[in-house]
């Protein structure tokens, strides 16, 4: 099956039902599945078939949708570009994916224009295939150009399928979404689990902490997929509200960036709810997840999805014993077909179909999974192995620090050392202290060597913090 038959499924049998609410309007399944019509007949007109890329240069709206559901009836693949990308950026990507067609907010008119007089009727079948590529989504580039994950039609189906079962959705859900629809986050979690189950979801432009209470309070969600920094805004609701929103709510669920085990426990006790985090990649959407019934560990990323098969593995691709620390390598019909145009780098990034991973974890004795950091992130100082998490998850414990992140710096000496970024919770703070803690309580190697004030943590748009940014070893 290809995404259009999944898509059909709710299309018709909820027809008449309200699927979406946007921008004050609310708009059935039916009328979804005819937007979307009239859009794939107006890019056809355009010059678009299957095979060829759409490019879309958009924030969260429904008319994003429009074009996605268009591309999923056409067999033109997806390529959604970050918002907060700018010439320099969007210059690789267009070089690369050789679009037919960019979309962005000024093309929108025109395009609307076009499709308000093509037909509603359905499309004819394209003949797409579960292995055809659905989307052509490019990863942040944090560690060199940036590369666009092929993700089939196989790809999305399978992931919506795991999580509408492992975390219990169905049509009787009310959904905020909020995560820009660029990222797998909300595109490949959140677009599609709504359209499999047929649950109403209110899809908000983006998460803005000043107006987020009143869309919890307004329309009453059970569901609600956010990531660290959205929670973190959210410790600021007053008492009284968290506990009215926490009585409706059936789940929130994090994922996109580390989720400190404090934030989780200031969560639950503000709300009532402890928080599901889970793990997935761009070039694989989701692999692992806490349990929907069950110990929501934290700290932990927890439990294989079904059909995801993970290992630990040494530096020469030898399985670690539990417990041992090693890179995450995936296998499953979740991970994607490989790099477009980049036979070299998917070449490298597989060996023996286990799809290498780069994040650096564990697993207890009883198969939940932990991550220490990426590959790329690993402090090698003096010899000894360094894992920012832990060092940051030490000092965000600490009453006087609001954010942590710890990176290496070139060394004469050492190689690297370990340096702390601090954010302070009352816009400055003494470091002496808190070194003083660190030496309490870390082994003498992972103490930070040099504590820098700063305003705040660069993050992108998913606030997953950028420390490539931040001042390191190159």
């Amino acid at each position: 099956m290809n995404l259009r038959n999944w898509f059909d499924l709710t299309f018709s049998a909820k027809a008449r039902q309200d699927g979406l609410e946007w921008a004050g309007s609310i708009y059935t399944f039916g009328e979804i599945d005819a937007r979307s019509n009239r859009m794939a007949r107006a890019l056809t007109s355009r010059g678009l078939a299957k095979g060829d890329r759409l490019c879309v240069y958009l924030a969260n709206s429904i008319e994003m949708i429009d074009l996605y559901l268009a591309c999923t009836k056409l067999g033109v693949i997806f390529v959604p570009i970050n918002i907060l990308y700018r010439d320099r950026e969007m210059s690789h990507i267009l070089s690369d994916a050789e679009p037919r067609l960019l979309v962005t907010s000024a093309e929108i008119p025109a395009l609307l224009a076009e499709a308000a007089v093509q037909s509603s009727e359905s499309l004819p079948e394209s003949g797409l295939g579960e292995d055809d590529t659905a989307a052509l989504v490019y990863t942040s580039g944090t560690t060199g150009v940036s590369k666009g994950a092929m993700l089939t039609h196989n790809n999305f189906a399978v992931n919506g399928s795991n999580l509408i079962q492992a975390w219990k959705i169905t049509a009787e859900d009310r959904f905020l979404l909020a995560p820009p629809l660029f990222h797998v986050h909300a595109l490949g979690n959140g677009l599609h689990c709504w359209l499999m189950t047929g649950c109403r979801t209110r899809l908000l432009e983006r998460f803005d902490h000043t107006s987020a209470l009143s869309h919890f309070l307004d329309f009453k969600p059970t569901l609600f997929f956010g990531v660290p920094a959205m929670y973190v805004r959210l410790l600021d609701t007053p008492p009284e509200k968290a506990r009215e929103i926490g009585r409706r709510m059936r789940l929130f669920v994090c994922g996109s960036a580390p989720l400190p085990a404090q934030i989780l426990e200031e969560f639950h006790a503000l709300f009532g709810h402890t928080i599901l985090e889970r793990y997935g990649m761009t070039e694989t959407l989701m692999n692992i997840s806490n349990p929907y019934d069950g110990e929501r560990r934290p700290g932990s990323i927890g439990l294989p999805l079904p059909g995801v098969a993970v290992k630990i593995v040494g530096p020469e691709g030898n399985p670690m014993p539990d417990g041992e620390t090693g890179e995450l390598w995936l296998k499953g019909p979740n991970v994607f077909a490989g790099y477009w145009k980049r036979e070299d780098a998917t070449k490298a990034a597989f060996v023996d179909g286990w799809f290498k991973t780069g994040d650096i974890g564990s697993r207890s004795s009883d198969g939940y999974y932990t991550l220490s950091g990426r590959k790329s992130d690993l402090i090698i100082s003096g010899g000894f192995n360094i894992y920012p998490r832990e060092v940051e998850e030490f000092l965000m414990e600490q009453p006087e620090v609001e954010e942590a992140a710890v990176v290496g710096e070139a060394d004469r000496v050492r190689g690297e050392i370990p340096v702390a970024y601090i954010v302070w919770k009352n816009g400055a703070g003494d470091p002496a202290p808190l070194e003083t803690r660190c030496r309490e309580k870390l082994a003498s190697f992972k103490i930070p060597r040099r504590f820098e004030s700063i305003e705040k943590l660069p993050r992108n748009a998913l606030g997953k913090v950028q420390k490539h940014l931040l001042c390191r070893a190159s």
